[in-house]
């Protein structure tokens, strides 16, 4: 058996954990945040909402169906770094084009492995998502805790801008064109625009950065506003782009970090959760339908309804807003965080988990049906005013 080079892993409040190096030997620093799924990790390395946080897996056997060129959520690993319990020692499956270790290598992800992670999860629930730094080449914790306490925090952080598409790109629509959308790519995850393809829908992807007026020169029927990573507290562009397309009527769909836009939009505040949700399997309720869909999460902040307190179930009555009545349309089983909005009188809505499921359960899939039937109910309404 190869020996590891060791390597730690140091808390900002000062627990360490020893490993071994897993991955890129160096040192890195982010916000740790646990994934609570037991498959779907190459989704997840390559998940853009990922960006500066060291993900520590739960499931203890990580790398055992190696790694393909079918399944990455965009173009590279976004983690800033990896922590395991039991890394495969051969990754075994039809589809694999090879192993994960040697891909955290090559794209200089450092990760830690032999770890326990389970004690490691639990702290992080008990204590909250908090810096930490990962190193193997300075095995001394005082050391590498000084550096842990100098990175940047989360909360304030703007960073949609450092993973989205540089220059605009189209999906186009599979068989037979329906309808064209524009989305703010704000770190979107490449299944969004296959899920919308299926449904005759060709989706522009434009940069973060783009005005409503570019979005609406691809010819959109609708707007859509992409997950990604960051504090949503920062992001006054999209959300006065938001805002100018709510009075225009357009219709608005916003996954994740895009329903927090929407929702700041629309006059709500949003907070940091404790410790986030992340992992294939958050039971939510969906109160249109009345029915439990176990879900995919990944996030670390949250809607605020004015009046409720966070962990409190917030009514289901309609909410008065500068743009009409608004409805919690989604909430989380586990904690009552606010999982969903949907507008009554504006062609707009939300969820803050993803339907797309990369990784994750289908149970959500429906949303992207609802996103068409509101595209094709403003497309006929329109066409009628204009006859």
């Amino acid at each position: 058996m190869v020996k590891r080079r060791p390597a730690i892993l140091v808390l900002e409040d000062g627990r360490t954990f020893p490993g071994e190096a897993y991955g890129s030997v160096g040192e890195t620093f982010g916000e740790a945040v646990f994934n609570t799924g037991m498959t779907g990790y190459q989704e997840t390395l390559t998940d853009p909402s990922y960006h500066r946080q060291v993900v520590v897996q739960t499931a203890p056997h990580i790398g055992n169906t190696g790694v393909n060129g079918e399944d990455d959520e965009s173009g590279r690993i976004w983690v800033a770094g990896y922590v395991v319990r039991d890394p495969a020692r051969i990754g075994s499956n039809w589809r694999a084009t090879g192993g994960l270790e040697d891909r955290l290598a090559t794209e200089g992800v450092v990760g830690i492995s032999g770890v326990d992670t389970r004690a490691l999860t639990r702290h992080l629930r008990e204590r909250g998502a908090m810096r930490v730094g990962i190193s193997s080449i300075d095995n001394d914790p005082q050391s590498l805790l000084a550096r842990v306490r100098q990175a940047p925090q989360m909360a304030g952080a703007d960073l949609s801008a450092e993973v989205s598409t540089a220059e605009p790109y189209v999906v186009q629509a599979l068989g037979e064109h329906r309808f064209t959308v524009a989305a703010l790519d704000l770190g979107i995850k490449r299944n969004v625009p296959r899920r919308l393809a299926t449904r005759g829908v060709t989706t522009h992807v434009l940069p973060a950065s783009s005005s409503i007026d570019q979005m609406l020169a691809t010819g959109a029927d609708a707007i859509f506003l992409s997950p990604g990573p960051g504090d949503p507290a920062t992001a006054d562009a999209p959300v006065a782009l938001a805002r100018e397309a709510l009075r225009r009527e357009v219709p608005l769909f916003g996954i994740c970090f895009g329903s927090q836009i929407l929702g700041r939009a629309l006059g709500f505040g949003t907070y940091k959760l404790g410790y986030g949700h992340r992992g294939i399997n958050q039971p939510v309720l969906d109160r249109v339908t009345g029915k439990v869909e176990v879900t995919s999460h990944n996030h670390g902040f949250a809607v605020e309804v004015p009046g409720v307190g966070a962990g409190a179930v917030v009514p289901d009555q309609v909410i008065d807003t500068d743009f009409g009545g608004v409805r919690v349309s989604h909430v989380c089983l586990n904690d009552n965080v606010v999982e969903g909005l949907r507008a009554v009188d504006l062609p707009a809505f939300t969820v803050q988990y993803h339907p797309e499921a990369a990784a994750g359960p289908h149970d959500a899939d429906y949303l992207f049906d609802r996103f068409a039937d509101l595209i094709e109910g403003r497309t006929h309404s329109k066409g009628r005013s204009n006859a």
